[in-house]
C-alpha cells in the first residue's frame, strides 16, 4: 500500500498539521485551561472520534472518485491542490500571534472546574465533524499516499486515515499537558508557533504541487 519513506512522510505531515493551531487545538487548550488536564484529554478524544467520521465519509467518496471518470478525478485534484496550496501560503504568512497564544490569557484568567465529560467530548466531536476543511484535507491529502495499483483503494484510505487519527491522539494529549504552561510563557509560544507555521507551510505547499502534477489512475 505504501513504502517506508512515504509512510514516514505521511506520519510527519500529520504531526505537523496537528501541531499547527486551529479550531481543534484551540478547543483542547481552552478546555484544559478552564477545566483541567482531564477535560483537555477528553476533548482530544472527542476530536479523534470526529476525525473517524471524516475518514469513513471521505473513503466512500475517494472509492467512487477513483472508479469514476477522469474528469471527476481532475476536478477534485485541482480543488484539493488549491486547498493545500492555500493552506501552505496561509501558514507561511502567519505572524505567530494567533491561535494558542491568543487564547491562553483569557482562558487562564477564568479557571473553572468540573465540566461534564460527556459535554466536553461531544464539544470536541462536533467541533471536528462540522468543520468542512477537515473533510477537504482528507480528500486532498491522503490519496497521494495510496499506490496506484492498490486493489482496494477505499480500504487503503481507511487504514491511512485511521493511522492519521491514532498519530493525532498523542499530539492532542501534549497540547492538553502544555496548556497550563502557556499563560506564563506566551512570548516563547508565539516564537515557536511562528517557526512551526513556516515548516508546515512549506511542506503543504509541496503536497499541493505534487497533487497538481498527479495523473489520473488507470482504470
Amino acid at each position: 500500500m505504501i513504502d517506508g519513506p512515504q509512510l514516514l512522510l505521511f506520519v510527519l505531515a500529520g504531526w505537523l498539521l496537528n501541531l499547527t493551531p486551529g479550531p481543534d487545538v484551540l478547543y483542547i487548550v481552552t478546555r484544559s485551561l478552564k477545566n483541567g488536564l482531564r477535560a483537555g484529554l477528553v476533548a482530544g478524544l472527542g476530536i479523534a472520534a470526529g476525525c473517524g467520521v471524516h475518514v469513513a465519509a471521505a473513503a466512500v467518496g475517494v472509492g467512487a472518485l477513483l472508479a469514476g471518470s477522469a474528469a471527476a478525478f481532475t476536478a477534485l485534484k485541482w480543488l484539493g491542490a488549491a486547498y493545500l496550496l492555500w493552506l501552505g501560503l496561509r501558514l507561511l504568512r502567519a505572524r505567530g500571534d494567533g491561535g494558542l497564544a491568543a487564547v491562553a490569557p483569557d482562558a487562564a484568567a477564568t479557571p473553572q472546574v468540573g465540566a461534564p465529560w460527556r459535554e466536553v467530548f461531544l464539544g470536541g466531536f462536533w467541533t471536528n465533524v462540522l468543520n468542512p476543511k477537515v473533510a477537504i484535507f482528507f480528500l486532498a491529502f491522503v490519496p497521494q499516499f495510496i499506490a496506484p495499483g492498490a486493489e482496494n483503494k477505499a480500504l487503503a484510505f481507511v487504514l491511512l486515515g485511521l493511522l492519521f487519527v491514532v498519530n493525532a491522539m498523542p499530539v492532542n494529549a501534549l497540547w492538553a499537558l502544555a496548556a497550563a504552561m502557556v499563560a506564563r510563557r506566551v512570548g516563547a509560544v508565539r516564537r515557536g508557533m511562528l517557526w512551526l507555521d513556516r515548516v508546515a507551510g512549506a511542506l503543504f505547499l509541496g503536497f499541493g504541487i505534487k497533487l497538481a502534477l498527479t495523473d489520473a489512475p488507470a482504470t
